[in-house]
């Protein structure tokens, strides 16, 4: 079915007006929602403002469909940030989005909104704001529109700026002295071209701009059609050029076949990374763990359980797409992969002194995929793997320098041709441990004790396709096929790297928290091997992630 929606610019804290406006139209046209686009609130300055604001909370001002909004250049006023982080809503009917957001209507229309204005400091860009504060502040960083690709996809997009570009092609004239006021964003321009979304809307100061439709490229997918988008720029509410703007949207139609009248190409490059389609996948999965028991390939009889049906990109939660994912865990986002703390680490965040945070870190690629080699794409997937890999070589070297040379590593990743979405652990560990063989033999320990096959050895450079990183081949080994494996790679503080490999068969009931048990016995830390039983406060996690953020700033490359 149809959904008829309806389009506000700036509404300024004009509050009464406009949704008067809208109660009026709503009647008549009966519209599945409404958004508000640029600054709702405005700066809230004048004793009329704050009653504009009053009679809204109080309901006095009700609002009379459901609506949405997000950032414009301006901050939301206290009261109205209290409001939402206490109940989610402004009120009844009114919602925010976030500054960064994705929502699925009842319709089933998906929105995309990032509001505010790129804040090109480079210590911002480094570190992202997540407390209460910075979520109604109108900045955002380039780290935050990369965090939109991974929803794949949207109806509907929602941005305080322009992307840069957009009137390339376009025969619609702005006024030159309107032109010039107008702020373009190149990753704004990435955004676009990633998610393809039917309708873009944004807002300015003076003028209501609607480009010429443009087509996107087709896909290996769907060959025959070019998706279309619609952008649209609205003037602030009550001016004299256009500032609302209705318009139906049915999920149900068949895209169209033929370019329409008009339209032009994609003012926009393709983007560079390539998210193609998801191989199927055939079991649940929970955040960093997905089963607290033992398992063995004894010949004791094992009750068999239907498997629940496998979570799609929307719903893992290793996908940025899913709108529940832990966002404040989130320490750096590159362009085939991202980095994230871990829920309930294996070290309290005192245990390493020189870290000052618990220093387990996910390195988590943004193909939803069950294994690094199941990534169909062969650009795509090499791009991912060395992606992976300089991620793992920041972290050593950030380790190494904050511990003049006590701290090495141990990485390991449960590869499986059966899983959801492959990422490796990585995990700080002192050197003196490796140096002593210690590591390597509470892998290969645990093994025998679980009657699992031996652990394979790997050298150094073996696999002659790894990036030399610092004079020293950094390079998870994993193996091919339906089958599964555990790989675990220790570094030391003088860059001499270890692979184990143990190589299991597509039946063989593993553990896949065995490597954050081997460790855990370890370091001592066996009331901490289960996850669950390190959980942390969110006031806490964001805490650790803010130290480590701090502590890898200036070894993240994504920020360069």
């Amino acid at each position: 079915m149809a959904s008829k929606i309806i389009v506000l610019g700036s509404v300024n804290c004009q509050l009464r007006a406009a949704f008067t406006k809208l109660a009026k139209l709503q009647v008549k046209q009966n519209f599945a929602f409404a958004i508000l686009v640029g600054n709702v609130f405005g700066d809230c300055s004048t004793e009329s403002e704050l009653d504009e604001i009053s009679a809204l909370l109080s309901g006095t001002t009700s609002v009379p469909l459901p609506t949405y909004f997000t950032l414009g250049d301006k901050p939301l006023p206290t009261r109205i940030a209290e409001k939402i982080e206490a109940n989610d809503e402004v009120c009844p009917n009114l919602y925010f989005l976030g500054k960064r957001g994705t929502l699925k209507t009842s319709e089933g229309i998906r929105i995309s909104a990032l509001g505010g204005k790129l804040h090109t400091d480079a210590a911002s860009q480094s570190k992202p704001e997540t407390n209460a504060a910075g979520k109604f502040q109108p900045t955002y960083t380039e780290t935050d529109a990369r965090a939109l690709f991974g929803t794949h996809s949207a109806d509907i997009l929602i941005t305080n700026q322009w992307p840069k570009g957009i009137r390339t092609g376009s025969k619609v004239v702005i006024p030159e002295d309107q032109a010039k006021n107008l702020t373009e964003v190149p990753c704004l321009s990435d955004v676009a071209a990633t998610l393809k979304p039917r309708y873009h809307f944004s807002s300015s100061d003076e003028v209501f701009y609607e480009r010429e439709p443009y087509f996107h490229l087709p896909t290996e997918d769907s060959p025959d059609v070019k998706p279309l988008t619609r952008f649209i720029s609205m003037a602030p509410f009550g001016s004299k050029q256009k500032s609302m703007y209705a318009f139906t949207l049915d999920l149900a139609a068949a895209p169209p076949l033929t370019i329409p009248a008009g339209a032009t190409a994609s003012p926009f490059r393709p983007p560079q990374t390539k998210r193609k389609g998801l191989p199927a996948q055939r079991e649940s999965f929970k955040r960093f763990a997905t089963d607290d028991d033992y398992h063995n390939n004894s010949n004791r009889p094992q009750k068999r359980h239907q498997r629940a049906p496998p979570p799609g990109p929307d719903q893992c939660f290793f996908c940025l797409s899913n709108p529940n994912i832990a966002a404040h865990l989130i320490t750096s986002i590159g362009n085939e992969s991202y980095l994230t703390t871990a829920k309930g680490p294996l070290p309290p965040n005192d245990l390493f002194t020189d870290l000052g945070f618990p220093g387990h870190m996910l390195i988590i690629p943004f193909s939803h995929t069950p294994t690094l080699n199941s990534i169909s794409d062969p650009e795509s997937r090499a791009g991912t793997n060395a992606e992976m890999q300089r991620y793992r070589a920041a972290l050593h070297q950030m380790l190494s320098d904050r511990s003049s040379g006590k701290l090495g590593a141990v990485t390991w990743e449960v590869s499986r041709g059966n899983g959801i979405h492959t990422h490796w652990q990585f995990l700080p560990v002192p050197v003196d441990l490796i140096d002593q063989g210690l590591v390597e033999a509470a892998f290969k320990v645990e093994a025998e004790n679980l009657n699992y096959p031996r652990f394979e050895t790997r050298a150094d450079g073996l696999d002659s396709s790894a990036e030399p990183v610092g004079g020293v081949r950094r390079r998870l080994l994993r193996g091919e096929g339906e089958g599964e494996e555990e790989s675990s790679t220790k570094t030391d503080s003088a860059g001499k790297e270890k692979t184990l490999m143990l190589e299991l068969n597509p039946d063989f009931r593993f553990d896949i928290q065995f490597g954050r048990r081997v460790m855990a016995k370890l370091l001592e830390l066996d009331k901490r091997m289960n996850w669950k039983d390190a959980t942390q406060s969110q006031p806490e996690e964001e805490a650790d992630a803010e130290a480590f953020k701090e502590a890898f700033k200036k070894y993240d490359f994504t920020m360069e």
